[in-house]
């Protein structure tokens, strides 16, 4: 059977849009072609382009079904079709003591829509979810999330199935497939990295902060933006879940890596120019645009001791200084809101007012404290991030607030947490396949149910059922953004030209660029650029394993044998020692024992703390770089002969490095950074602009929490501004003691990095 790709029909309109289409009927009117939409042979204002979007979007809304408005207000993971098992089916046939053997997996005719009902098939929740087909067809689903990693031409293949599959069905109303980001190099983590290599990958977000910080350039920004606009919409992906504006506070998140660094300044410089770039203008998005949603409102880095609220003891949003939330964590979502962000994702905390200082809003009156989730809070999304802040797109919810995440709700039901996200504000709700579930609270409104059930206590009809406004609003909404995106029109892509903007593209060496500018150069005893010849050079690698070391340490052996150098696999015999360490710590969807460990150490004995955030008398241990005693080791032995040792530290955490950086003479940090960007600068063919993007803590003594689980140094600021709270007797000579020092009296604070 031939694919949808191999089947588009094109019509060029003279100063219009290119129309394509499957088998969705085409109008000529005035000369022009437009998309019948509802197949009627009727030119309706929703098929007529010439009319805005939000024309279009309203003309649609009032000539849709209840069904297929309730189908736009859900979106849930579904990838094309594989004949592999992958690691979450695995993970939950265990569970369900099902043999991974038997499985067997079905899909369309064109083998690219996987046809098979999942049960249980989100880590977030436990839904069963249709195969493709009968998703967009019978419960008009229309958006989806995908997490896996497809060649270019394979992905638009794939896309373009789908929008076929979601022709003739009611009114055409394309599929919207959202991914997160796919254009930063790091390792694959399911949520937050779910692909990498396959697009063009510059270093993380925090190493494009870094590379703008040195370069004090925003044109890298703008660079990176309109690659990412380029490739994802040759392919025919139009919308991200990125990028975090999140302010680093507490060095203890996990998301951390992720975001641009602890300066609001910095951060809503970089959205200035992100926004407009990947959107395709400073208003909004255009026909050749990718659609943002900004995350995660308002400010998800105000963690308490780093806990995350994808588990219980990070439920809350804790501001201990006054004022912390405008003053620091809303303000990178500022010119976002300026450029018309096409959809703003809130966090799944709740904010606590009883640990927390006074906080205001724009208007200057006190913020009001209402304990539950952001996306469930009316005061957070209408009043703050609406009213004040003046955000016009829609709100997209995180993944798994109607279940796993539903902080203080829990006392509702599913249908009655669906129908409250969307009264206080929510269009979009991620990773729940919930149509059931809104049909129910839509018969709720009025159908008696709650004559024989108590209505919650605290809550009215209105807002745990829902009504045509309501699901109307949220509908249109998301349509409008499809009408901008010039969706309905254009809806297919060519998978060649998709695999010639992705796998041929300028923009992987532009990338490599951004990788040597993102190198920070912390320490260098006149060293650099290293000298090798006549020299033997030793490399070892250190991951959060002993495995993942081994694999790592050959990988840096291989690419360092292309390099003009002598090596050596045996450290006694070196003049030069390479070390390079990559930590790892936690995982943001459990908790860990205690609080996340973010000193380079191995089986360190750490506190145990309880589900309230304390700590407990009983103790665990904790890893995040096996056989890091090994670079004293190392160190001593070729000092000792006098040779010289290299570190350097992939920073995707603000880690504590006293236990790599005395023992080094050069030190670099990198933010999943090429190592061939180390080389560079190593041998001198690059030399170093990068700057921290934020500060790294000296030791545990800067950021200890006492027995009633308060930090010594406020949760909810900058690392640049915690010296303020630091008693005297941890500050040295200079009225400093937060961040770290080294022998040559170096702070590795915000914006420090040397150069050659």
């Amino acid at each position: 059977m031939k694919k949808a790709s191999e089947k588009i029909k094109i019509y060029h309109n003279e100063n219009g849009p290119t129309i394509t289409t499957v088998d969705q009927p085409v109008l000529e009117a005035d000369g022009l072609f437009f998309k019948d939409l509802d197949g009627s042979g009727e030119l309706k204002a929703f098929s007529d382009w010439r009319k805005s979007p939000e024309e279009r979007a309203q003309a649609l809304v009032d000539d849709m079904s209840v069904e297929e408005k309730i189908g736009q207000l859900f979106v849930t993971s579904r990838n094309p079709f594989t004949k592999e098992i992958g690691h979450l089916e695995k993970m939950m046939a265990k569970e369900k003591g099902i043999d991974v053997e038997s499985i067997v997996k079905v899909s369309d005719e064109t083998g690219l829509l996987d046809e098979n009902t999942l049960e249980n098939a989100s880590i977030f929740a436990g839904y069963t979810i249709p195969g493709t087909t009968q998703s967009i067809r019978e419960d008009k689903m229309r958006n989806y999330i995908l997490r896996d990693n497809p060649q270019p031409d394979h992905l638009t293949d794939w896309l373009n199935e789908l929008q076929k599959t979601a022709e003739n069905n009611g009114h055409f109303i394309p599929v919207m497939v959202t991914t997160n980001s796919r254009n930063e190099n790091g390792k694959v983590v399911f949520g937050m990295n779910d692909a990498v290599g396959v697009f063009p990958a510059w270093p993380g977000t925090l190493g494009i902060a870094a590379a703008v910080l040195g370069a004090n350039d925003t044109g890298i920004v703008k660079e990176f933006g309109e690659a990412i606009r380029h490739e994802w919409n040759a392919a025919g992906l139009r919308k991200g879940y990125m990028y975090m504006a999140d302010v680093v506070t507490d060095p203890r998140w996990q998301r951390i890596y992720g975001t641009f660094g602890e300066n609001p300044e910095l951060i809503a410089k970089i959205f200035e120019a992100l926004v407009p770039a990947v959107q395709g203008s400073e208003n909004g998005v255009t026909t050749d645009g990718v659609a943002l949603t900004v995350k995660h409102w308002p400010g998800g880095g105000a963690r308490e001791n780093g806990f995350d609220p994808h588990y219980k003891e990070g439920q809350w949003n804790v501001y201990a200084t006054e004022d912390s939330l405008t003053n620091y964590h809303t303000k990178g979502f500022i010119p976002a809101i300026a450029h018309n962000v096409a959809s703003i994702m809130p966090y799944y905390a709740k904010p606590c007012k009883e640990k927390s200082a006074a906080q205001h809003g724009l208007n200057g009156e006190e913020i009001t404290w209402t304990p539950v989730g952001f996306a469930f809070n009316h005061y957070m999304i209408q009043e703050l991030l609406r009213d004040q802040f003046g955000f016009k797109g829609y709100i997209n919810s995180d993944s798994g607030i109607i279940d796993n995440m539903s902080w203080g709700v829990e006392a509702l039901d599913r249908p009655e947490r669906v129908a409250l996200a969307i009264n206080n504000g929510v269009d979009l709700i991620s990773e729940s396949y919930g149509v059931e579930l809104a049909k129910e609270a839509y018969a709720r409104r009025t159908n008696g149910y709650y004559d024989t059930h108590a209505i919650p206590e605290g809550y009215t009809l209105e807002q745990i059922t829902l009504d045509d406004a309501a699901i109307s609003r949220a509908a249109k909404r998301t349509l409008t953004e499809k009408f901008a995106l010039g969706m309905f029109e254009d809806s297919y892509r060519d998978p060649k030209a998709s695999k010639a903007a992705i796998s041929e593209s300028e923009d992987w060496e532009k990338a490599m660029e951004v990788h040597r500018q993102s190198v920070v150069l912390l320490k260098n005893d006149g060293v650099l650029p290293l000298e090798t010849e006549g020299k033997s050079v030793y490399v070892e690698g250190f991951d959060q394993t002993e495995k993942a070391s081994e694999a790592w340490t050959k990988a840096l052996r291989e690419e360092l044998a292309k390099e003009n150098v002598t090596l050596t696999d045996d450290y006694t015999k070196a003049d030069v020692a390479i070390l390079m360490v990559s930590p790892q710590s936690g995982n943001y969807f459990t908790a860990t024992k205690g609080l996340l460990e973010i000193d380079l150490c191995e089986n360190k004995v750490v506190a145990d703390f309880s589900e309230e955030g304390l700590p407990l008398e009983t103790t665990h241990e904790e890893t995040t770089a096996a056989g890091i005693g090994r670079v004293k080791e190392i160190s001593e032995n070729i000092h000792a002969r006098g040779g010289k040792v290299v570190g350097t530290i992939n920073i995707t955490m603000p880690w504590i490095v006293q236990n790599l950086e005395p023992y080094c003479d050069v030190l670099m940090a990198g933010f999943d950074t090429y190592t061939k960007a180390y080389y560079d600068v190593l041998f001198g063919r690059f030399a170093p602009v990068g700057k921290l993007p934020m500060t790294l803590p000296k030791n545990d003594e800067v950021i200890a929490v006492d027995a009633k689980g308060v930090c010594i140094t406020p949760n909810d600021l900058p690392g640049y501004e915690k010296e303020k709270y630091l008693p005297d007797a941890l500050k040295d000579e200079n009225g400093k003691g937060y961040a770290y020092k080294d022998a040559a009296g170096n702070y590795y604070e915000y914006g420090f990095g040397l150069t050659l």
